[in-house]
């Protein structure tokens, strides 16, 4: 199972909403699996997983992985998982808005709008995202995949 529930308090009473949101082992093996894929590609990176509401579920930092990159793992990953798109995909979809968005938005704390940074799906439910940095925006697309697609086969596998 790669997501746990968490309930949310509306404004009624007695009103909630049900989130599913990444758990800590899934998200354990999603950073390990973007890690391995980082170690293959022979780059050291910083990998984080946040759930659906952008709070740090999970983290790993390889040796010799720049220290710069730490915080761009994170933003990377909170992106993704707030926006629901892929951080790479952020130049194309700016354009399809106006002026004030285009230059706003990538000012906005914590916005990466370069590759590396990918939202977590669970059944066609964004559940938090995954956000890699230290490689080149290739390397780092890659390996995020890598974790998505530990989550993914966990999935497939759970009765």
């Amino acid at each position: 199972m790669a997501a746990g529930s968490q309930a949310q308090a509306g404004a009624a009473a007695g009103a909630s909403v049900q989130q599913r949101v990444v758990d800590w082992p899934a998200a354990a093996r999603a950073v390990q699996a973007a890690a391995r894929h980082a170690a293959q590609l022979g780059v050291q990176v910083n990998v984080a997983v946040v759930d659906c509401g952008g709070n740090l579920a999970a983290f790993l930092r390889m040796p010799g992985a720049p220290l710069h990159s730490i915080d761009i793992a994170i933003d990377k990953a909170y992106t993704a998982a707030s926006f629901g798109l892929p951080t790479g995909a952020w130049t194309d979809a700016l354009q399809q808005h106006s002026p004030a968005v285009r230059q706003g938005l990538p000012l906005r704390p914590r916005f990466v709008a370069f590759g590396g940074g990918l939202p977590l799906l669970e059944g066609g439910q964004r559940i938090g995202g995954i956000g890699v940095s230290g490689g080149s925006e290739q390397q780092d697309e890659a390996c995020a995949q890598a974790g998505c697609q530990a989550l993914a086969q966990a999935s497939e596998a759970a009765p």
